[in-house]
């Protein structure tokens, strides 16, 4: 099957236009996306043995990744008219694009841009997040499965395992929990398997509603609700949940904050993660006149972790 290879350059830089260019190159017939920030992560990512080099901290005004889509499948108009109507103002996106060599791309990536994430030390891991595919995993003691397909884990890499080390950190067994912007749904599993009464998980994003359904059954789960749409999807669930988790970035937090709190219960938590460390001061601030307090901030690589707490 014969793909093509783009590279799409965006300013300015910012999460949120990659996530939202990755959607919008999707809907156009786009499979396989690589953040070039990406070609960097260790084969096999701890939170205790993680480089010290900042692996995403790279902030300057443009940005590149590469996307693939099979030759029979590209319309150059199509493509076109959806940058034309990108949908966040006052960005500026340029591609150049070449025949991909002649192989199995989604082999490809599956071998050389997503390997297992192991939480903890190497020899007794807590947790490993690994695909369908993976051989030769270590065993730990949450075992979560997933088939990634298309752009799991892009850029959100550091984020993931520190949403990961608050769950095995805290006691959230019996808990209502929310996982917003779920993508592939790896928290809520992980959530659930860590004893979560119920979790709902939603996102925006079609492909990554189904993704969910299949992790979940992958790995054998119940209690886990998937819904598609945004943050007026919480609107039947006033005062419900016991913990929130939102893995998104700055700009949606700051947008739809004030939604997840009428959705948490008094006394309920929540973990923010998806931005740098120095977006904290700014999100603190917008979170308190909501009603939330700082517990504590973590880090990893410049990218910040928050855990706040809704008044009683």
């Amino acid at each position: 099957m014969k793909y093509l290879e783009f590279i799409f350059t965006t300013k300015p830089s910012d999460e949120a236009v990659s996530d939202v260019l990755s959607m919008v190159l999707a809907e156009v017939g786009f499979e396989s996306f690589i953040h070039t920030n990406e070609l960097d992560l260790p084969r096999v990512g701890s939170v205790d043995n993680f480089p010290e080099a900042p692996i995403f901290a790279d902030k300057s005004d443009e940005d590149t990744f590469k996307a693939y889509i099979q030759t029979a499948l590209y319309d150059e108009n199509l493509l076109k008219s959806a940058l034309e109507g990108f949908p966040i103002p006052g960005v500026t996106i340029t591609y150049e694009m070449a025949e991909a060599e002649d192989r199995d791309w989604n082999e490809e990536w599956e071998k050389n841009y997503f390997q297992p994430i192991v939480i903890g030390p190497a020899e007794h891991p807590r947790c490993v997040i690994a695909a369908t595919f993976h051989k030769d995993v270590p065993d730990a003691e949450y075992n979560v499965r997933i088939n990634p397909q298309m752009s799991f884990g892009t850029g959100h890499h550091q984020t993931t395992a520190q949403m990961i080390g608050r769950l095995l950190d805290d006691d959230i067994s019996g808990l209502e929990v929310l996982d917003m912007g779920c993508g592939t749904s790896i928290l809520a599993i992980l959530a659930r398997q860590r004893g979560a009464r119920h979790c709902v998980a939603i996102d925006f994003d079609e492909w990554c509603v189904r993704n969910s359904d299949e992790n979940i059954a992958i790995n054998g789960l119940d209690g886990i609700d998937v819904i598609h749409g945004d943050a007026s999807a919480l609107e039947p669930f006033p005062r419900h949940f016991d913990l929130v988790i939102a893995n998104i970035n700055r700009n949606i937090l700051l947008a739809d904050l004030a939604a997840y709190v009428q959705a948490m219960k008094p006394g309920a938590d929540i973990y923010m993660s998806g931005f740098y460390v120095e977006d904290v001061e700014r999100l603190q601030q917008h979170a308190q006149t909501l009603g939330l307090e700082l517990v504590d901030v973590r880090s990893l690589d410049n990218w910040a972790c928050m855990k706040m707490r809704l008044k009683a």
